[in-house]
């Protein structure tokens, strides 16, 4: 239900400042109970899209929906908030350019869905897509996820290389799938950085900067049948911080520069990634 309201609220249906049908209708229209709509009316919410979400009247659409959040006033939102909407405002532009660097593409592959669905509902068709993405080799000692202890067990190592595998194949499988489905010129592409990325950085069409720190907790897991102390960093609660071109010299900076970084690593000491080891 958020997902179709965002898409209609994005697709400019529902339009800055226009009220949101009542709980009640939207309840009808979805089959679903109240509690449902209200907990979709908030999520809307946490992503600025909505305001005034209450129990009483019904809830308006925001005056900035659709705009670029950036500059000094755009606060941070962890990824899964604040990275779906972004993609797929990019995914409004005719040629799509998207550029990651990430310790897996996880947080990227569940952004891409809402774009995705758009492009499979025929609300927008760009004629072409773009999509470059840095991950750590699999054949470096990560900094993190690593054992307490510092032993030399492998277990936190083959399980992160098998979700960097199995994620990026199913962004690669998605997208790629669009010039059978829809005819878009789809170009997906994988490098390895020989270290581990501190921070995880998105690039979108040339214009927006999304940028975060991998912050390390101390957290146990069962893994194997075996209870292990681990540093590690949950990406998709990391604090993305928008950047935009043209919202001031420092963001305009931001994005220049970080174009030439992300450039400079995948032209010098990147290589080809092989999904299988």
């Amino acid at each position: 239900m958020a997902d179709e309201l965002r898409s209609r609220i994005r697709s400019g249906v529902l339009r800055p400042g226009q009220r949101m049908p009542t709980q009640a209708k939207l309840a009808d229209e979805f089959g679903v109970e109240r509690g449902a709509v209200r907990q979709a009316l908030r999520i809307l919410q946490s992503e600025r899209l909505l305001t005034n979400v209450s129990k009483g009247s019904p809830a308006t659409v925001a005056q900035h929906a659709g705009e670029v959040l950036a500059g000094p006033e755009a606060p941070p939102q962890p990824t899964m908030v604040a990275l779906a909407p972004r993609i797929s405002a990019a995914f409004a532009a005719p040629h799509v350019e998207i550029d990651a660097l990430c310790l897996t593409s996880v947080s990227l592959t569940l952004a891409m869905g809402e774009p995705l669905r758009e492009i499979h509902a025929g609300r927008i068709e760009p004629a072409r897509v773009d999509v470059r993405v840095l991950l750590p080799s699999g054949g470096i000692d990560l900094a993190f996820p690593t054992p307490v202890e510092g032993t030399d067990d492998d277990r936190l190592h083959r399980r992160w290389l098998a979700q960097r595998n199995a994620q990026g194949q199913v962004l690669r499988h998605n997208l790629l799938a669009l010039r059978g489905t829809h005819g878009i010129d789809v170009h997906v592409s994988f490098r390895a950085l020989p270290f581990t990325p501190p921070v995880k950085l998105y690039l979108l069409n040339g214009s927006e900067a999304l940028f975060a720190y991998y912050t390390l907790t101390r957290r146990g897991e069962e893994i194997d049948h075996e209870y292990l102390e681990m540093y590690d960093a949950q990406g998709t609660q990391s604090m993305l911080f928008p950047f935009a071109q043209g919202a001031g010299l420092r963001d305009t900076t931001f994005v220049e520069q970080s174009h030439l970084w992300f450039n400079a690593l995948w032209e010098t000491i990147s290589s080809d990634l092989e999904f299988g080891t």
